[in-house]
Protein backbone atom coordinates (compact mmCIF):
# COMPACT_ATOMS: atom_id res chain seq x y z
CA UNK A 1 0.00 0.00 0.00
CA UNK A 2 1.21 3.38 -0.77
CA UNK A 3 1.51 6.02 1.83
CA UNK A 4 2.06 9.93 1.49
CA UNK A 5 3.34 11.56 4.35
CA UNK A 6 2.87 15.41 4.25
CA UNK A 7 5.82 17.22 7.31
CA UNK A 8 6.47 20.98 7.46
CA UNK A 9 8.60 21.47 10.40
CA UNK A 10 7.69 23.75 13.11
CA UNK A 11 9.48 22.17 16.17
CA UNK A 12 13.00 21.94 15.00
CA UNK A 13 13.81 18.26 15.18
CA UNK A 14 10.53 17.28 16.91
CA UNK A 15 8.03 17.06 14.26
CA UNK A 16 10.63 15.36 11.76
CA UNK A 17 11.56 13.49 13.93
CA UNK A 18 8.36 11.69 14.65
CA UNK A 19 7.16 11.96 11.18
CA UNK A 20 10.75 9.75 9.76
CA UNK A 21 10.77 7.39 12.63
CA UNK A 22 6.89 6.74 11.82
CA UNK A 23 7.81 6.50 7.77
CA UNK A 24 10.71 4.25 8.72
CA UNK A 25 8.35 1.91 10.71
CA UNK A 26 5.73 2.12 8.15
CA UNK A 27 8.44 0.80 5.60
CA UNK A 28 10.00 -1.68 7.52
CA UNK A 29 7.51 -3.41 9.53
CA UNK A 30 4.17 -2.56 7.68
CA UNK A 31 5.72 -3.06 3.96
CA UNK A 32 4.35 0.12 3.14
CA UNK A 33 5.06 2.36 0.00
CA UNK A 34 5.97 5.76 1.34
CA UNK A 35 6.80 9.33 0.13
CA UNK A 36 7.41 11.75 2.55
CA UNK A 37 6.45 15.27 1.58
CA UNK A 38 8.94 17.73 4.01
CA UNK A 39 9.92 21.43 3.71
CA UNK A 40 12.95 21.49 5.65
CA UNK A 41 15.25 19.03 4.55
CA UNK A 42 18.17 20.44 6.54
CA UNK A 43 16.39 19.19 10.13
CA UNK A 44 16.02 15.80 8.31
CA UNK A 45 19.13 15.36 7.16
CA UNK A 46 20.46 16.34 11.14
CA UNK A 47 18.19 13.01 12.18
CA UNK A 48 19.87 10.86 9.35
CA UNK A 49 23.56 11.23 8.04
CA UNK A 50 22.37 9.75 4.33
CA UNK A 51 19.80 12.28 3.75
CA UNK A 52 21.48 15.06 1.37
CA UNK A 53 19.78 18.31 1.76
CA UNK A 54 20.54 19.82 -1.71
CA UNK A 55 18.40 17.03 -3.41
CA UNK A 56 15.02 17.55 -4.54
CA UNK A 57 14.20 14.21 -4.05
CA UNK A 58 16.18 10.82 -3.03
CA UNK A 59 15.28 7.80 -1.77
CA UNK A 60 16.53 6.44 1.98
CA UNK A 61 16.21 3.52 3.35
CA UNK A 62 13.33 2.55 1.51
CA UNK A 63 11.48 5.87 1.73
CA UNK A 64 11.18 8.63 -1.12
CA UNK A 65 11.91 11.73 0.30
CA UNK A 66 10.97 14.75 -1.81
CA UNK A 67 11.19 18.77 -0.52
CA UNK A 68 8.22 19.95 -0.39
CA UNK A 69 7.86 23.74 -2.17
CA UNK A 70 4.92 26.02 -2.99
CA UNK A 71 5.39 24.41 -6.76
CA UNK A 72 4.50 20.62 -5.64
CA UNK A 73 3.84 18.94 -8.76
CA UNK A 74 1.44 15.88 -7.98
CA UNK A 75 2.32 12.77 -9.88
CA UNK A 76 0.40 10.45 -8.12
CA UNK A 77 -1.69 10.20 -5.60
CA UNK A 78 -1.63 7.33 -2.86
CA UNK A 79 -3.70 5.27 -0.91
CA UNK A 80 -3.47 6.99 2.06
CA UNK A 81 -2.67 10.01 2.79
CA UNK A 82 -1.14 11.29 6.30
CA UNK A 83 -0.89 15.15 7.39
CA UNK A 84 1.16 15.60 10.70
CA UNK A 85 0.67 17.95 13.35
CA UNK A 86 -2.09 20.07 11.49
CA UNK A 87 0.09 21.05 7.94
CA UNK A 88 -2.79 20.97 5.61
CA UNK A 89 -1.97 18.94 2.55
CA UNK A 90 -1.59 21.25 -0.53
CA UNK A 91 -4.52 22.13 -2.97
CA UNK A 92 -3.19 20.86 -6.28
CA UNK A 93 -2.74 17.35 -4.35
CA UNK A 94 -6.30 17.56 -2.14
CA UNK A 95 -7.58 18.32 -6.34
CA UNK A 96 -6.32 15.17 -7.21
CA UNK A 97 -7.59 13.32 -4.51
CA UNK A 98 -10.87 13.91 -5.92
CA UNK A 99 -10.13 12.07 -9.00
CA UNK A 100 -9.37 8.91 -6.90
CA UNK A 101 -12.43 6.74 -7.28
CA UNK A 102 -12.09 5.71 -4.22
CA UNK A 103 -10.85 8.35 -2.88
CA UNK A 104 -7.69 8.01 -0.59
CA UNK A 105 -8.26 7.76 3.12
CA UNK A 106 -7.09 10.83 4.62
CA UNK A 107 -5.57 10.96 8.18
CA UNK A 108 -4.19 14.24 10.38
CA UNK A 109 -2.05 13.03 12.66
CA UNK A 110 -2.24 15.07 15.46
CA UNK A 111 0.37 16.17 18.47
CA UNK A 112 0.89 13.97 21.42
CA UNK A 113 -1.08 14.68 24.55
CA UNK A 114 -2.75 12.94 27.43
CA UNK A 115 -5.50 15.86 27.54
CA UNK A 116 -8.97 13.74 28.44
CA UNK A 117 -10.52 14.78 25.05
CA UNK A 118 -8.17 12.85 23.25
CA UNK A 119 -9.76 10.19 23.72
CA UNK A 120 -13.26 11.32 22.75
CA UNK A 121 -11.79 12.98 19.39
CA UNK A 122 -9.40 10.27 18.40
CA UNK A 123 -11.01 8.67 14.73
CA UNK A 124 -13.14 11.19 14.00
CA UNK A 125 -14.16 12.13 10.61
CA UNK A 126 -13.96 15.83 9.39
CA UNK A 127 -15.67 16.67 5.88
CA UNK A 128 -13.92 18.73 4.13
CA UNK A 129 -16.20 21.91 3.72
CA UNK A 130 -16.48 22.06 -0.40
CA UNK A 131 -14.56 18.92 -1.40
CA UNK A 132 -16.02 15.13 -1.44
CA UNK A 133 -13.52 14.34 1.06
CA UNK A 134 -13.38 12.96 4.90
CA UNK A 135 -10.31 13.27 6.77
CA UNK A 136 -9.89 11.56 9.80
CA UNK A 137 -7.91 13.17 13.01
CA UNK A 138 -5.63 10.51 14.49
CA UNK A 139 -4.79 11.17 17.76
CA UNK A 140 -1.37 9.81 19.97
CA UNK A 141 -1.97 9.25 23.76
CA UNK A 142 -0.97 6.94 26.61
CA UNK A 143 -4.51 5.12 26.69
CA UNK A 144 -5.86 2.10 25.60
CA UNK A 145 -8.74 4.51 23.59
CA UNK A 146 -5.86 6.60 21.38
CA UNK A 147 -3.52 6.05 18.83
CA UNK A 148 -0.87 5.07 20.98
CA UNK A 149 3.00 5.75 21.07
CA UNK A 150 5.66 5.08 18.38
CA UNK A 151 7.58 2.03 19.38
CA UNK A 152 9.20 -0.46 16.91
CA UNK A 153 7.96 -4.26 17.07
CA UNK A 154 12.02 -5.15 18.67
CA UNK A 155 12.40 -2.17 20.50
CA UNK A 156 12.42 -2.90 23.71
CA UNK A 157 14.09 -6.76 23.37
CA UNK A 158 16.62 -4.78 22.24
CA UNK A 159 16.75 -2.04 25.40
CA UNK A 160 16.60 -5.27 27.96
CA UNK A 161 19.10 -7.33 26.07
CA UNK A 162 21.34 -3.74 26.07
CA UNK A 163 20.75 -3.04 29.16
CA UNK A 164 21.63 -6.24 30.30
CA UNK A 165 24.57 -7.08 28.90
CA UNK A 166 28.03 -5.57 30.46
CA UNK A 167 29.94 -5.80 27.27
CA UNK A 168 27.43 -3.90 25.48
CA UNK A 169 27.71 -1.17 28.04
CA UNK A 170 31.72 -1.67 28.12
CA UNK A 171 31.55 -0.76 24.10
CA UNK A 172 29.11 2.10 24.45
CA UNK A 173 31.46 3.81 27.06
CA UNK A 174 34.45 2.88 24.56
CA UNK A 175 33.06 4.25 21.50
CA UNK A 176 33.14 7.90 23.30
CA UNK A 177 36.86 7.00 25.30
CA UNK A 178 35.16 6.79 28.85
CA UNK A 179 35.12 3.79 31.16
CA UNK A 180 31.91 2.71 32.23
CA UNK A 181 30.98 4.57 35.21
CA UNK A 182 30.72 3.36 39.12
CA UNK A 183 27.86 1.98 40.19
CA UNK A 184 28.11 5.17 42.65
CA UNK A 185 28.01 7.43 39.21
CA UNK A 186 24.36 9.03 37.86
CA UNK A 187 24.45 9.26 33.99
CA UNK A 188 22.61 12.06 32.90
CA UNK A 189 21.61 12.88 29.25
CA UNK A 190 21.28 16.66 28.59
CA UNK A 191 18.59 17.78 25.85
CA UNK A 192 16.34 20.42 26.16
CA UNK A 193 15.46 23.83 24.31
CA UNK A 194 17.17 27.05 24.90
CA UNK A 195 15.15 28.42 27.46
CA UNK A 196 16.35 26.19 30.24
CA UNK A 197 18.12 26.96 33.62
CA UNK A 198 20.90 25.12 32.46
CA UNK A 199 23.79 26.61 34.47
CA UNK A 200 21.69 26.75 37.83
CA UNK A 201 21.47 22.55 37.00
CA UNK A 202 25.42 22.50 36.15
CA UNK A 203 25.77 24.08 39.30
CA UNK A 204 23.49 21.89 41.55
CA UNK A 205 25.45 18.84 39.91
CA UNK A 206 28.80 20.30 40.33
CA UNK A 207 28.28 21.12 44.42
CA UNK A 208 25.57 18.53 44.82
CA UNK A 209 26.24 15.24 47.05
CA UNK A 210 26.29 12.71 43.85
CA UNK A 211 28.63 12.33 41.16
CA UNK A 212 27.42 12.89 38.12
CA UNK A 213 28.17 12.07 34.50
CA UNK A 214 26.41 14.31 32.35
CA UNK A 215 25.72 13.59 28.53
CA UNK A 216 25.07 16.64 26.14
CA UNK A 217 24.78 16.27 21.98
CA UNK A 218 27.47 18.52 20.17
CA UNK A 219 25.84 21.07 18.10
CA UNK A 220 22.45 21.77 20.55
CA UNK A 221 21.70 25.16 22.13
CA UNK A 222 22.60 23.62 25.55
CA UNK A 223 25.91 22.23 24.54
CA UNK A 224 27.16 25.70 23.36
CA UNK A 225 25.99 27.02 26.84
CA UNK A 226 27.66 24.63 29.15
CA UNK A 227 30.81 24.42 27.35
CA UNK A 228 30.30 28.64 27.77
CA UNK A 229 29.65 27.69 31.50
CA UNK A 230 32.38 25.12 32.36
CA UNK A 231 35.20 27.33 30.21
CA UNK A 232 35.04 24.50 27.25
CA UNK A 233 38.27 24.79 25.27
CA UNK A 234 38.98 24.26 21.74
CA UNK A 235 39.12 20.24 21.14
CA UNK A 236 37.72 19.95 24.20
CA UNK A 237 35.19 16.59 24.67
CA UNK A 238 35.05 16.62 28.58
CA UNK A 239 35.07 18.99 31.48
CA UNK A 240 34.99 18.90 35.30
CA UNK A 241 33.41 21.07 37.95
CA UNK A 242 33.54 19.67 41.82
CA UNK A 243 31.28 15.96 41.53
CA UNK A 244 30.81 17.12 37.79
CA UNK A 245 31.96 15.67 34.40
CA UNK A 246 29.88 16.83 31.67
CA UNK A 247 30.88 15.04 28.18
CA UNK A 248 29.96 16.37 24.81
CA UNK A 249 29.11 13.38 22.64
CA UNK A 250 28.32 13.37 18.58
CA UNK A 251 24.87 13.98 17.57
CA UNK A 252 23.44 10.84 17.02
CA UNK A 253 21.27 9.78 13.73
CA UNK A 254 17.71 8.75 15.16
CA UNK A 255 18.22 5.22 14.68
CA UNK A 256 21.45 5.63 16.98
CA UNK A 257 19.66 7.90 19.57
CA UNK A 258 18.09 4.91 21.78
CA UNK A 259 21.28 3.57 23.19
CA UNK A 260 22.27 6.88 24.47
CA UNK A 261 19.12 7.31 26.59
CA UNK A 262 19.45 3.33 27.55
CA UNK A 263 22.85 3.83 28.83
CA UNK A 264 21.70 6.68 31.15
CA UNK A 265 20.02 6.89 34.45
CA UNK A 266 18.31 9.96 34.14
CA UNK A 267 17.55 11.60 30.78
CA UNK A 268 16.62 15.38 30.08
CA UNK A 269 14.70 15.09 26.75
CA UNK A 270 12.59 17.63 24.59
CA UNK A 271 9.98 17.84 22.14
CA UNK A 272 7.64 14.84 20.92
CA UNK A 273 10.43 12.26 19.40
CA UNK A 274 12.49 12.23 22.11
CA UNK A 275 10.31 12.40 25.28
CA UNK A 276 9.02 9.10 23.95
CA UNK A 277 12.01 7.25 23.51
CA UNK A 278 13.24 8.29 26.80
CA UNK A 279 10.07 6.22 28.38
CA UNK A 280 10.66 3.55 26.09
CA UNK A 281 13.76 3.71 28.01
CA UNK A 282 12.76 2.99 31.38
CA UNK A 283 14.38 5.18 33.01
CA UNK A 284 13.41 8.43 34.89
CA UNK A 285 12.93 11.47 32.84
CA UNK A 286 12.08 15.17 32.50
CA UNK A 287 10.22 16.46 29.37
CA UNK A 288 10.78 19.82 28.22
CA UNK A 289 7.64 20.64 26.54
CA UNK A 290 7.47 22.60 23.07
CA UNK A 291 6.84 26.23 24.18
CA UNK A 292 2.82 26.71 22.89
CA UNK A 293 1.10 30.81 22.71
CA UNK A 294 -1.35 31.19 25.59
CA UNK A 295 0.85 28.44 27.64
CA UNK A 296 -1.36 25.87 26.64
CA UNK A 297 2.14 23.76 26.89
CA UNK A 298 1.23 23.87 30.81
CA UNK A 299 -1.93 22.23 30.20
CA UNK A 300 -0.37 19.54 28.02
CA UNK A 301 2.55 18.94 31.00
CA UNK A 302 -0.09 19.10 33.85
CA UNK A 303 -2.11 16.35 31.78
CA UNK A 304 0.70 14.03 31.43
CA UNK A 305 2.13 14.56 34.73
CA UNK A 306 -1.46 13.48 35.88
CA UNK A 307 -1.20 10.15 34.17
CA UNK A 308 2.13 9.62 34.92
CA UNK A 309 2.36 10.15 38.34
CA UNK A 310 -0.25 7.82 39.26
CA UNK A 311 0.53 5.47 41.88
CA UNK A 312 3.98 7.43 43.43
CA UNK A 313 3.52 8.03 47.22
CA UNK A 314 2.02 12.21 46.91
CA UNK A 315 5.59 13.30 48.28
CA UNK A 316 7.39 11.92 46.00
CA UNK A 317 4.72 12.95 43.04
CA UNK A 318 4.99 16.32 43.98
CA UNK A 319 8.55 16.51 44.15
CA UNK A 320 8.87 15.08 40.47
CA UNK A 321 6.36 17.75 39.23
CA UNK A 322 8.50 20.34 40.98
CA UNK A 323 11.66 19.21 38.92
CA UNK A 324 9.16 19.02 35.31
CA UNK A 325 7.66 22.37 36.52
CA UNK A 326 11.40 23.97 37.05
CA UNK A 327 12.58 22.32 33.68
CA UNK A 328 10.12 24.35 31.28
CA UNK A 329 11.08 27.34 33.66
CA UNK A 330 9.04 27.62 36.76
CA UNK A 331 11.27 27.10 39.61
CA UNK A 332 14.58 26.47 40.24
CA UNK A 333 16.13 23.35 38.74
CA UNK A 334 19.14 23.04 41.01
CA UNK A 335 16.82 23.11 44.26
CA UNK A 336 14.46 20.90 42.72
CA UNK A 337 17.06 17.99 41.17
CA UNK A 338 18.58 18.05 45.12
CA UNK A 339 15.36 17.38 46.47
CA UNK A 340 14.12 14.54 44.24
CA UNK A 341 17.95 12.51 45.14
CA UNK A 342 16.28 10.55 47.94
CA UNK A 343 13.38 9.47 45.88
CA UNK A 344 16.09 7.97 42.56
CA UNK A 345 15.27 4.13 43.36
CA UNK A 346 11.55 4.96 43.51
CA UNK A 347 11.49 6.60 40.57
CA UNK A 348 13.57 4.12 38.54
CA UNK A 349 11.20 2.01 39.38
CA UNK A 350 8.15 3.91 38.46
CA UNK A 351 9.86 4.91 35.22
CA UNK A 352 10.09 0.87 34.22
CA UNK A 353 6.73 0.22 35.44
CA UNK A 354 4.94 3.05 33.14
CA UNK A 355 7.21 2.02 30.38
CA UNK A 356 5.80 -2.03 30.73
CA UNK A 357 1.98 -0.11 30.72
CA UNK A 358 2.66 1.32 27.88
CA UNK A 359 3.95 -1.58 26.27
CA UNK A 360 0.79 -3.51 26.81
CA UNK A 361 -0.97 -1.06 24.06
CA UNK A 362 -0.75 -1.59 20.30
CA UNK A 363 1.69 1.03 19.14
CA UNK A 364 1.04 4.13 16.88
CA UNK A 365 2.15 2.56 13.45
CA UNK A 366 0.31 -0.71 14.24
CA UNK A 367 -2.94 1.43 15.12
CA UNK A 368 -2.35 3.42 11.77
CA UNK A 369 -2.07 -0.01 9.56
CA UNK A 370 -5.15 -1.48 11.43
CA UNK A 371 -7.34 1.59 11.23
CA UNK A 372 -6.71 2.28 7.67
CA UNK A 373 -7.09 -1.30 6.59
CA UNK A 374 -10.35 -0.97 7.81
CA UNK A 375 -11.60 1.66 5.39
CA UNK A 376 -10.20 0.48 2.26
Amino acid sequence: MRWDIFCRVVDNLGDAGVTWRLARQLQGEWGAEVRLFIDHLPTLAQLDHRIDPTLPEQTVRGITVRHWTHSLQVDRVAEVVLETFACDTPEPYLQAMVQQSPPPVWINLEYLSAEEWVSRCHLLPSPHPTLPLTRYFFFPGFEATTGGLLRESRLLAQRDAFQADPEALVQFWAALGLRPPEARIKVVTLFGYDTVQVHDLIEAWAHGPTTVRCLVPEGTPLALRAAQHLDRRTGQSMASRGALSLVWVPFRDQVDYDPLLWAGDFNFVRGEDSFVRAQWAARSMAWHIYPQPGQAHWIKLKAFLDSYLHGLEAGVAQRYRNLFDAWNGEGAIGSAWNALLPDWEVLQTHARVWSMRQAAFPDLAHNLAEFVDKLL
